[in-house]
């Protein structure tokens, strides 16, 4: 199956000398197209290191990352966004939405700095609607984050992240500031996305959550601990 990410011998280095701290110790690990899979691991594991490379936010000491086929490991800040703003959609834990902006200018944001679609304003509009309705918020549309719930804003993040239409979604605890009837609510969309064939990758320190993604990567000391389905050793709220 294609791969739409594959990382070899991955390293990050933070300090110098005795201050030096290994936070990705040659990590590998590849993902396909279409799969869904979740990285989870203990505080200080690395996994927030390694979804931070994956995210073109930062780059590696060392090693390669090829994304979608190309490889992002050596480019430089400007590259980089360039290759967020096509490659990459973002889920965060805490929305990030604008608090001044409607729902449907929050979704339409992303496409302002989407160079490589020349879109209308109405264009633009009507695909940031289809986004919202996509998630099940065509009568939120108009309103601001501060009239909506947890929920609904997470929903509202996902329909941004979608509207550029990426071949990768990233997930960064997508479900840590809900309760849980809107976890749910939000897992079922993951699934739907799945299903129509997107990509995902997700972060979660909740095993009840990862245990939703077809496959789990156990980070632990900057490395991969293992790759499966079932009883990974991520899935056990026993691992330190």
């Amino acid at each position: 199956m294609e791969k739409i990410i594959e990382i070899k011998d991955l390293k990050k280095i933070y300090g110098e000398g005795d201050a030096t701290v290994h936070a990705l110790a040659g990590v590998n690990v590849e993902v396909s197209r279409g799969e869904f899979a979740a990285v989870m691991g203990p505080s200080g594991s690395g996994k927030s290191t390694l979804m931070n490379i994956l995210g073109c936010l930062d780059r590696p000491s060392s090693g390669e990352y090829f994304l979608d086929g190309r490889d992002v490991s050596k480019l430089d800040k400007n590259e980089l966004a360039e290759v967020r703003n096509q490659k990459i959609g973002f889920i965060f834990q805490s929305f990030n939405l604008l608090p001044r902006m409607s729902a449907l200018s929050n979704v339409m944001l992303p496409m302002l700095y989407n160079s490589h679609e020349d879109l209308s304003d109405e264009q633009a509009r009507q695909r940031a609607e289809q986004a919202l309705i996509s998630v099940g918020l065509e009568n939120r549309m108009h309103h601001l984050p501060s009239q909506l719930s947890g929920g609904q804003q997470q929903r509202v993040a996902i329909a941004r992240a979608l509207v550029n239409r990426p071949p990768l979604l990233l997930a960064d605890e997508p479900t840590g500031n809900l309760d849980s009837h809107s976890s749910v609510e939000i897992m079922e969309i993951m699934h739907e996305l799945h299903r129509t064939g997107t990509t995902i990758l997700m972060v979660t320190h909740e095993p009840d959550i990862a245990q939703h993604a077809g496959r789990v990567i156990c980070v632990k000391d900057g490395a991969i601990l293992s790759e499966e389905s079932g009883d990974s050793p991520c899935l056990r709220r026993d691992i330190k």
